[in-house]
């Protein structure tokens, strides 16, 4: 199972393997306080994409789409998280404050795509 969680909220117990997905270093949380098994840049939205969606150059149905095209170069690495879900439960945390449109979200839907 794959899901996502703010790195801000506390750690569970039934979390998992627990990933973080950002390619920043979220703000406020020392590198010793996080509960994390793996901090992965490689699936993170490249500078460019966040910039322009933080931006609000694009709307979040382009970033989406621009992401998911990111995505498609970085099918191995996927593939290896995606297995990691179907045998246990895989945590991908992030920062963003909107949990309802973020990349988390995409990549959440895309791993389960790949499993």
């Amino acid at each position: 199972m794959i899901q996502c969680k703010r790195v801000y909220d506390p750690a569970a117990g039934d979390d998992g393997y627990r990933v973080l997905v950002d390619r920043l270093w979220p703000r406020g949380i020392r590198k010793t306080d996080l509960a994390c098994d793996e901090w992965n840049k490689t699936l993170a939205p490249s500078t460019e994409l966040r910039k322009a969606f933080h931006g609000e150059t694009i709307d979040f149905a382009a970033f989406s789409e621009s992401y998911r095209q990111e995505l498609a170069a970085q099918q191995e690495e996927g593939k290896t998280l995606a297995a990691r879900g179907k045998k246990g439960t895989v945590t991908l945390l992030y920062a963003a404050k909107n949990s309802e449109q973020n990349h988390a979200l995409v990549l959440a839907q895309w791993l389960r795509s790949l499993a």
